[in-house]
């Protein structure tokens, strides 16, 4: 795994082991993941999602603490993913960063919580897949525009993008910003070290090696 422009954020292009019956390759592997990252990745949910061309997800993040981080991986069709900054006070606030998911290449990112992440499925169908840190909680779910100019996100030019109800009414970054609802570069990184030392977050009972 390497870093991303974007702290919290990794990029997985793994080996691809590819014979007369097809091909294989690992996309997750603990110990090589806290090499990379400086911590375990906790799996509380799994989330399969299936997007017909144009469809775009996101930008959604979570409170922080406890936040939710993801691995995310595209299983089938292609899709482009956007890790975006919105923490508050962070050097990189309002930055994305966006890499191609497909199921040749078998690439994976990994965002961390407080980071705001989407997607656009550029195939007829687009399965992605993603391991979660914590689980879906709606009071603490937040989205922001997906095409708020603030972003600068790139998203591919001739495909008409089809957003649901609730992210085309998501407010812009600088609504969030002054609504106080964005997560901060300060609190993020004070989970990242509690989690880093494997101190329990949000009220979790601590982990008996």
């Amino acid at each position: 795994m390497r870093p991303l422009g974007l702290e919290g954020a990794w990029l997985l292009e793994p080996d691809i082991h590819t014979d007369e019956r097809g091909a294989f390759h690992e996309w997750f592997r603990d110990e090589r993941f806290a090499a990379a990252t400086g911590r375990p990745l906790r799996v509380a949910q799994a989330n399969r999602s299936v997007s017909r061309r144009g469809v775009l997800r996101g930008v959604h993040y979570a409170d922080v603490p406890p936040g939710q981080a993801k691995y995310v991986m595209c299983v089938r069709g292609t899709v482009m993913d956007a890790v975006v900054d919105i923490r508050t006070g962070s050097p990189w606030f309002g930055r994305a960063e966006t890499v191609l998911l497909d199921s040749t290449a078998g690439r994976a990112v990994y965002i961390a919580e407080g980071l705001g992440h989407a997607f656009m499925a550029l195939t007829d169908e687009a399965t992605v897949v993603y391991l979660c840190s914590e689980g879906y909680a709606p009071r603490r779910e937040h989205a922001i525009h997906l095409l708020d100019p603030d972003l600068a996100i790139e998203w591919p030019r001739g495909i008409e993008p089809i957003l649901s109800d609730k992210d085309a009414a998501a407010p812009t970054l600088k609504a969030a910003e002054q609504a106080g609802v964005l997560p901060s570069y300060a609190d993020c990184r004070a989970l990242y070290r509690r989690l880093r030392q494997g101190a329990p977050v949000d009220g979790e009972s601590p982990r008996v090696p």
